[in-house]
């Protein structure tokens, strides 16, 4: 089975190639990488410099930004679930941090255009928002599986009431059932054709009554089915991936015989936070019709299980990711979301114990390599939630090679393909900061400016904290702001969140 070939490539902690060391027993001698002779040490300090320039601190400022940009994206969305009630009156829309690019959600990149931190954006999150929302079980559902590849489905609307069918008629395409009624199938391409006209409309109508505070509307784009979202705040650019999705309560039976294993995350959390509900989102497979095919995400899942995952593991995933993003991005064969089911096995794989190790993000970074480049000489690389699902099952022999002799090479210098990757970060944050002493010093409106003297209009952020401020006297109030979990509460008085 295809989750057996990295499953079990490892076996145990002592079987595991990284974890054979240069240091042998009684050594006083540094920790040597076996095959690079990198210092372990060295490897250690890029990791941690990487991530602290990769993950900056917000000051106030901009946390309030990040608000104004989120609660302007929300209202946005309001307006335009009222332009024709399609959308959900109470929906529950899933924000992420990271884009699309970055892999926090499983879609192909192919079709995206190709943004840089520093150059067009500051800060990238990734918005779910469900343009079905099934929650309800006595709802009859019907995933067509029939005509697609492992954990991709077909949506039928045949079973829905004649209501829901009228408003959504023109996002499907139609095939004659055998009964004689015709039968819709959601279509992952109308939707998203639906979707981006409508915010494009929203947006125009927003930009021809600007109002001092609101974001700056600095590009719309639509990148296959990912409408990408660029806002201007005060000095800051954040860009929103919006992806239109179907959200379900439960569990698929697709994914039932993955509840029956054993998992790093067991007694960490519940089974209920883990299996509380999935996406389809609007990608298809390989051979798959592009119209008609949406794919299985389980991004609910995997934000809970990141709160299980040690830090030193995330801090050699972001590292490792940023490495193959800037090596393997031509021809796009792999994505970071790849690199994230390998760490989830590898979790799977490894003692707890082991991966908590404070100083272990150089192992764990040569260990993610290691797999990657196993996963691509054997074409394989099964989904976490569907381990018969191979999804590298389409890649070619000759882009296979290819990319295993790039990371070859990284195995090779790990610590000069870190250089390379905090340098580049740093040149981001560089632009970043240079953007910022323009825009200071050209007076750009920002969420706080006064207008002039003119009272700013439905500055609700600003009331709240006027709110907050009279209410608790002589306490330290600030906005909060998590990057790894935006959906946390954004008001800190002393210890307590609001």
């Amino acid at each position: 089975m295809a989750a057996q070939a990295l499953h079990s490539r490892a076996g145990s902690e002592g079987n595991s190639p990284t974890s054979v060391t240069g240091r042998l027993p009684h050594s006083t001698g540094p920790e040597l990488d076996f095959r690079s002779a990198a210092r372990i040490d060295d490897l250690n300090r890029l990791i941690q410099e990487f991530n602290k320039h990769d993950q900056r601190e917000y000051d106030d400022q901009r946390a309030l930004e990040i608000h104004t940009a989120k609660d302007f994206i929300f209202s946005m969305l309001g307006m335009v679930q009222k332009l024709d009630q399609k959308l959900p009156v109470a929906n529950e829309y899933l924000l992420l941090s990271g884009g699309v690019r970055e892999g926090v959600v499983d879609m192909d990149l192919d079709e995206l255009s190709l943004y840089a931190r520093g150059t067009d954006y500051d800060m990238d999150f990734t918005l779910l928002v469900p343009a079905l929302k099934l929650h309800d079980r006595n709802q009859p559902v019907t995933l067509d599986m029939r005509h697609s590849a492992l954990g991709h489905s077909w949506l039928s609307l045949r079973l829905f009431d004649e209501g829901t069918i009228n408003k959504w008629k023109d996002c499907c395409t139609q095939v004659d059932h055998v009964s004689g009624n015709t039968n819709y199938f959601f279509s992952p391409t109308l939707v998203a054709d639906w979707f981006y006209q409508s915010i494009s409309l929203v947006l125009l109508e927003v930009q021809k009554k600007p109002q001092r505070g609101i974001p700056r509307v600095e590009k719309v784009e639509r990148n296959g089915t990912v409408i990408s979202v660029i806002l201007g705040v005060g000095s800051s650019r954040m860009l929103y991936d919006i992806v239109p999705v179907v959200s379900f309560k439960g569990w698929p039976a697709v994914a039932q015989s993955w509840l029956m294993e054993n998992h790093f995350w067991d007694g960490k959390i519940t089974e209920e936070e883990v299996i509380s509900g999935f996406y389809l989102v609007p990608a298809c497979s390989f051979k798959g019709h592009k119209e008609n095919e949406w794919r299985l995400s389980f991004a609910r899942s995997e934000v809970q299980l990141k709160k299980c995952i040690s830090s030193s593991l995330m801090a050699a995933y972001q590292a490792c990711k940023a490495i193959i993003v800037r090596l393997l991005s031509r021809p796009k064969a792999v994505s970071p979301y790849h690199l994230r089911s390998i760490m989830l096995w590898a979790c799977d794989r490894l003692p707890s114990s082991y991966l908590a190790q404070e100083d272990g993000a150089a192992h764990f970074l040569l260990g993610l390599i290691d797999d990657l480049q196993h996963c691509l000489l054997n074409k394989t690389c099964p989904n976490y939630f569907i381990p018969q699902c191979n999804m590298l099952e389409h890649l070619g022999d000759e882009a296979a090679v290819l990319h295993a002799r790039k990371l070859s090479s990284v195995r090779s210098d790990p610590a000069e393909h870190l250089r390379s990757t905090v340098e580049q970060a740093k040149a981001a944050n560089r632009l970043t900061l240079d953007l910022q002493w323009r825009g200071s010093s050209g007076s750009l409106p920002s969420p706080q400016s006064d207008a002039g003297g003119e009272s700013q209009p439905d500055d609700r952020l600003a009331k709240k904290l006027q709110q907050l401020v009279t209410e608790n006297p002589g306490k330290s109030i600030s906005v909060f702001i998590n990057p790894d979990d935006v959906t946390r509460p954004h008001f800190r008085i002393d210890d307590k969140f609001f």
